[in-house]
């Protein structure tokens, strides 16, 4: 009891003192600077709209986002941030030090557009075009992620305005190449994290991703698994030519290939746990052949992997393999496999979503949060996440009122996103932020 109560005169010395502050000033302090980041926000509401319509209309391709980067970078050494360019190419990075001690966290932002030349009647709709694979092409936005630059822009302008109250640093990433770098070339997540962005690593980080496929003022996530893993393939099955009247005196390549692409439908729905987690083996390509009566030398099968497993991504891509060179052999052929390494599984770490989604309740209300379906499209965010605990969310951006399932999805020339959403993906990102370093005082 005595120690108590020599505890208890300590501690409230120690408050009368300032050296400890007392619960009620850290409530109220955590109060002020939730009032003071409200207003910051409101500040940059007009401001991300004028940045986002400039980014669309002058978008640029994976790689090649040099102007883009050039004006992130201007913004962010008017806010008087440390930053750093030509990451990873043309990625753009910036660090904000709070005014108190406490973790570091990171928001990323994707910069590339894709080739899709625009259908959407907007006064700043792009007409820019560019060259991919050889070929002149339009330049479009169709992903939105001209909204993830924008929102970014405007939540470290509003982190700048709050900084001596932060109780922790913020790493800003502006990143490239996200849709994938031009062939022969490196880029995107994995390219800037081997050149050390997370040197320094985060506690945590967070990235939004705008949809159609959600109204105007809904989030969307899920805990663990949310977007899959991507891995494409190459089969090149070897035959031996001969005449379409004599398939005996040769090794039909064509066949093989048929009988390759029916057995390996087998490893998804008959050779892997489907109780764990779904996965998708689809062929997008046959080429062989250019007569009706010449069986042809060889074959060759393209397609993808799509899992939401990293384990179960490693097994079904050995099964693969051996499944198309024992189906080969069996027809007297050779299959020669060559699997390109894509994505890894974009998993929401459990402990951080379940921390953070009071905080995104809050923002967009709770009838808002919408727990999304696993999406077999895949994301490079997926390499930040496992290098630290991360929270992939997307902000709805089809006008509400309209009916989110019919919209034009991300990647079609005739993808909208409602402006209206930027000032609710502004609030979200940054009280991730605020309220993470709250928790870990």
């Amino acid at each position: 009891m005595l120690n108590k109560i020599i505890y208890s005169s300590l501690l409230l010395n120690s408050i009368l003192l300032g050296t400890l502050p007392s619960p009620s000033f850290a409530a109220a302090s955590n109060e002020q600077l939730n009032v003071n980041l409200q207003k910051a926000n409101h500040s940059v509401s007009e401001k991300v709209i004028t940045w986002r319509r400039h980014l669309h209309q002058y978008p640029e391709l994976s790689n090649r986002e040099f102007e883009t980067a050039k004006y992130i970078t201007k913004h962010l050494k008017a806010l008087g941030l440390e930053v750093q360019t030509g990451v990873a190419h043309t990625g753009v990075v910036a660090k904000l030090k709070g005014g108190k001690k406490g973790p570091l966290v990171a928001l990323r932002a994707d910069m590339d557009a894709l080739p899709v030349t625009e259908q959407v009647d907007l006064p700043f709709a792009s007409t820019q075009t560019s060259t991919y694979r050889g070929n002149e092409v339009g330049v479009m936005h169709a992903c939105g992620h001209d909204n993830h630059v924008a929102i970014l822009m405007a939540v470290a302008e509003s982190l700048a305005k709050v900084q001596d109250d932060l109780a922790g640093d913020v790493l800003f990433v502006f990143q490239p190449a996200e849709e994938g770098a031009p062939e022969g070339e490196e880029g995107g997540a994995e390219l800037m994290l081997k050149e050390g962005l997370f040197k320094e690593k985060p506690e945590a980080v967070f990235g939004l991703h705008v949809t159609s496929s959600l109204n105007t003022g809904q989030i969307g996530f899920r805990e663990g698994p949310l977007m899959a893993s991507s891995d494409s393939f190459s089969i090149n099955v070897q035959g031996q030519q001969t005449h379409g009247s004599r398939p005996w005196n040769g090794v039909d390549p064509i066949v093989a290939a048929s009988q390759i692409i029916m057995a390996t439908q087998t490893i998804s729905s008959r050779q892997v746990d489907v109780t764990k987690a779904p996965s998708v083996i689809s062929f997008g390509a046959i080429n062989g052949g250019v007569r009706s009566n010449i069986i042809p030398d060889n074959v060759e099968l393209i397609g993808t992997i799509r899992t939401f497993d990293q384990a179960m991504r490693a097994d079904i891509k050995k099964r693969l393999t051996k499944t198309a060179q024992l189906v080969a052999e069996s027809a007297g052929a050779k299959a020669d496999v060559h699997i390109d390494h894509g994505y890894p599984v974009t998993v929401n770490n459990v402990g951080l979503t379940q921390k953070m989604t009071p905080t995104l309740a809050k923002v967009a209300g709770q009838s808002n949060i919408i727990t999304t379906d696993l999406i077999t499209g895949a994301e490079d965010f997926s390499y930040y996440a496992l290098e630290t605990p991360g929270l992939f969310f997307f902000l709805g951006v089809t006008p509400q009122g309209q009916n989110a399932k019919t919209a034009a999805s991300n990647h079609s020339p005739q993808f909208f996103a409602d402006e209206k959403a930027l000032q609710l993906g502004v609030n979200a990102m940054t009280q991730l932020v605020v309220d993470y370093f709250a928790m870990t005082k």
